[in-house]
């Protein structure tokens, strides 16, 4: 039966309308997989079957957007990801700068040691601006992203960057905001993240060069 709900009346449901029967890990390397075993509240009252789903926990992750207020230009990344070979699209992907937590790391403290090893960049956690926190695709994946803006002197930006223990082989480039938003609009750019801030950026750039202006 179709009903209609307003935002402000519909009901609210929250970790505590879930039921977890079990949980088993199924693969354990640098990532983790778990089966969980669970049911949750229905909308229309009861819980559901006991379902069996697979979660790739694969952990947090911070999100950096470098802008540079005075040029009006954004640094951007280009990096191998295996995960686009089945596609069979280019695996080199043009994203901003991003990295998982350390143990103990604050979100600021990431976005510090990540510009610094893949780009290069001295920022500094007070001059860091939080854009959005979101999930990036919870019917499989635990992971988190915290996403923020960050001011930085393009003017001297580039290279190649990354640590070798890592495997990381990092081109750093230098983008004015407008040719980033037409590599938007014509699907060069396919990661998730990045088209997230981009679009933000889109919206708020003279905002930020009001905060930055000097």
């Amino acid at each position: 039966m179709k009903t209609n709900i307003s935002p402000e009346k519909r009901e609210q449901f929250s970790s505590e309308d879930v039921i977890e029967h079990a949980k088993e890990t199924k693969y354990q390397g640098f990532f983790k997989i778990n089966e969980y075993h669970i049911s949750h509240r229905l909308f229309n009252g009861g819980f559901s079957k006991v379902l069996t789903r697979e979660v790739f926990e694969r952990g947090d992750a911070v999100v950096l957007l470098p802008y540079d207020p005075v040029n009006d230009s954004v640094v951007l990344l280009e990096q191998f990801r295996p995960g686009v070979l089945r596609s069979g699209a280019s695996p080199w992907l043009l994203e901003f700068v991003a990295g998982m937590f350390d143990e103990g790391e604050s979100a600021g403290e990431v976005a510090v040691r990540e510009a610094k090893e893949e780009a290069d960049l001295d920022i500094k956690e007070a001059d860091l601006v939080p854009v959005l926190k979101y999930f990036s695709s919870p019917g499989g994946m635990s992971e988190y992203i915290h996403l923020y803006a960050a001011r930085v002197d393009s003017s001297d930006v580039g290279g190649v960057y990354g640590l070798e223990q890592e495997g990381e082989d990092i081109r750093v480039q230098v983008f004015p905001r407008t040719q980033a938003l037409q590599l938007l609009e014509k699907g060069k750019i396919s990661n998730a993240a990045t088209i997230i801030g981009l679009q933000w950026l889109a919206l708020n750039y003279q905002k930020l060069q009001t905060l930055w202006q000097t």
